[in-house]
């Protein structure tokens, strides 16, 4: 029998536990049902690599996540969500769930946040993020524009957390972007895993840092600096050993470090300028967010050589107005980009609000390339009071397909 670590830091003293507890030999350690008698017997169980079965460790996870997941949309503080332990209960349904990763862009960014947050602690972390990145990629051939949607959408709604939505959103946006520059599907692939992982060195705190209302600490700033490094470290320690994706990982904010690997200079810029890019999109208590065309002209002014080259693929694969993003037509309506159109500043957008502000009941898709649907300026989310139906925008999108 194959037995699979367990997070013992994340065990609390007194609570029953969900799964029967097994050594790495397989040896009964604690039964289902009885609890860590106290910080001496975790210690004991720590020595003896407390293992559980695979069936047991994944729903368990899977428990974990749906804890997060109900306590951050509870409002709880990511803070107060990050020293939760595993729960001491585990239904039939997380079974089930955890046989197969399904559904859509939320739900992989529940399943990743889960990961991120236990860090060094994930249980089975490698077998899931295999099953992650099938998935997206799988929602990403099916729809590009849905997955842009989606996850632009996802960026803005801080309350689920940050972290897995930046990573999700970093790996599409990398993935365009290396298909812009022909890049070989070996090192897309790598380049993927890559904007998945990346801070995982950081998880909990990049989400904290999303809702903070004071500029970061001198602790924090040595944490930004140091994460990528404390990535790396963790994938090592689940065993991942990937040349090229561990590189990416650690220089991914030193892109064109001379200590990195050679083949890797095109993707590690591609990564640092979408991680960048994702960032300056995503607003804070602190300042707010940048418009995407602001933030495309941001990363090619005073760009040179390879850095120009990345910069301009990137704004012309994801659009100067992304599917999920806001603007202002010529003719005063706000409306929501949906499509990505022939040129990177002619999406297709559907109308919201009128040039009065009032909700629109009826979504239409409008080309922007007619003169009064021309788009006249960038909107921040924040700047949009409405609460959008994707599965109307989804069907109003239908009609683009069909033309």
């Amino acid at each position: 029998m194959k037995y699979v670590p367990i997070p013992v830091a994340m065990l609390a003293v007194g609570q029953p536990l969900p799964v029967d507890v097994w050594s790495a030999s397989g040896q009964l350690l604690l039964r289902k049902g009885q609890p860590v008698a106290s910080e001496e017997h975790r210690n004991k169980l720590h020595a003896h690599n407390a293992s559980s079965t695979p069936a047991d460790a994944l729903a368990w996870q899977r428990s974990y996540e749906r804890m997060v997941h109900m306590l951050l949309s509870q409002g709880v503080d990511v803070q107060e969500v990050s020293r939760t332990p595993m729960p001491s209960e585990i239904r039939e349904s997380d079974y089930v769930v955890g046989q197969q990763l399904d559904g859509g862009w939320l739900d992989l960014q529940e399943v990743l946040r889960g990961i991120l947050y236990q860090g060094g602690l994930a249980i089975n972390p490698l077998e899931r993020l295999v099953g992650i990145e099938r998935k997206a990629l799988s929602l990403l051939k099916a729809d590009v524009d849905d997955s842009l949607l989606c996850l632009f959408q996802a960026l803005s709604d801080t309350a689920q957390g940050y972290c897995a939505t930046h990573a999700l959103l970093c790996a599409v946006v990398c993935d365009v972007t290396a298909r812009k520059l022909a890049m070989a599907q070996p090192q897309r692939e790598a380049l993927f895993t890559a904007a998945l992982v990346m801070n995982i060195g950081m998880a909990r705190d990049q989400d904290s840092l999303a809702r903070q209302q004071s500029a970061p600490t001198p602790w924090q700033r040595t944490l930004i600096q140091e994460h990528p490094l404390r990535s790396v470290e963790i994938l090592q320690g689940f065993g991942f050993d990937d040349p090229q994706v561990l590189d990416m990982v650690r220089w991914h904010h030193d892109p064109a470090t001379e200590e990195g690997l050679e083949v890797n200079v095109l993707a590690r810029r591609v990564l640092s300028m979408a991680d960048g890019f994702i960032a300056k999109l995503a607003g804070r208590k602190t300042r707010a967010s940048l418009s995407p065309v602001k933030a495309v002209k941001s990363m090619v002014m005073g760009a040179e050589g390879i850095g120009l080259g990345v910069g301009s693929a990137m704004a012309q694969a994801a659009g100067f107005y992304p599917p999920g993003t806001y603007v202002k037509l010529a003719n005063g309506e706000t409306a929501l980009s949906v499509q990505r159109g022939e040129r990177a500043n002619t999406p297709w957008v559907i109308s919201i609000l009128d040039k009065d502000g009032v909700a629109l009941g009826k979504y239409l898709c409008k080309e922007t390339t007619t003169p009064a649907c021309a788009i006249a300026a960038a909107v921040t989310a924040e700047n949009v009071r409405v609460t959008l139906s994707i599965d109307k925008v989804r069907k109003a999108r239908e009609r683009i397909k069909k033309l």
